[in-house]
């Protein structure tokens, strides 16, 4: 299985700590040999970085880590194969437009019978069941709603059938952004923490660094991480329901909803 990273921040906020310990799981301390990425969204823009090969070794990842990219949303994969051969076309985060922004997103899992999800604005570049599932999903979602919503929680709501349905289809964790709304969806593993003044040390669990984060933030940052897997080994995170879809912005969860 692959592995996700994501984070919601009310400020402007580098996520070099977390993708250090991250970026040891694809090809170090994990089997996540088949391809990294990640994008930023910062200033009203978005930037992707994406590697075909393993993270543990990219001089990419390096430049990432000593190029302390500040955003308010990030989303970041590790890849291990199942579906699709190890190319860049394959490699996570997958973008797609709608509504004059652009939507990034990342799965963690295996579906089966996903070539029958009827496909209509968007079409996959590569031959992964992930990509496949994502434009059959934006491709429902812009169906639904030509233009954005007055009511933001009719399509969370929405959205939230429509991963119940991926669901079913397979193993279907997931992180989709649009530049001001962070979602997770949690189909088998999926943990977060909110950090929050007071703000206290942290230790990763896959590599020898810590941070004390009150040296590096101010009293109102709020900073959310979300994981496959816890990424410290000091501090209190939380697990997701399976079924449960997340809405996060600026750090906080504004909607959720169960199953």
């Amino acid at each position: 299985m692959c592995e996700l990273l994501g984070m919601s921040a009310n400020v402007p906020t580098d996520i070099c700590f977390s993708f250090t310990g991250f970026l040891h799981r694809g090809g170090g301390t994990g089997p996540h040999r088949d391809g990294w990425g990640i994008a930023f969204y910062e200033a009203g823009g978005y930037r992707d970085f994406r590697d075909p090969h393993p993270s543990v070794h990219s001089p990419i990842a390096r430049l990432i880590c000593d190029y302390p990219i500040k955003s308010h949303i990030v989303i970041s994969h590790i890849r291990q194969a199942n579906v699709g051969q190890v190319r860049l076309a394959n490699t996570h985060p997958f973008t797609r437009e709608m509504w004059g922004q652009p939507w990034c997103y990342a799965h963690n899992g295996q579906l089966t019978g996903w070539e029958a999800l009827p496909l209509s604005f968007y079409r996959p570049v590569g031959g992964t069941d992930s990509e496949h599932a994502f434009c059959w999903l934006m491709g429902e979602l812009r169906r639904a709603y030509p233009d954005p919503p007055d009511d933001r929680r009719e399509l969370w709501a929405h959205l939230h059938r429509l991963c119940e349905r991926l669901r079913g289809l397979g193993v279907f964790n997931l992180l989709l952004a649009d530049g001001e709304y962070l979602y997770t969806y949690c189909s088998t593993k999926l943990a977060h923490i909110t950090r929050r003044a007071p703000f206290g040390k942290a230790s990763l669990s896959d590599a020898e660094l810590a941070v004390n984060f009150a040296e590096h933030t101010t009293p109102d940052d709020v900073v959310s991480v979300i994981a496959t897997e816890p990424l410290t080994d000091n501090e209190d995170w939380v697990r997701m329901i399976p079924g449960e879809l997340l809405v996060w912005r600026d750090g906080e969860i504004l909607g959720r909803y169960q199953t």
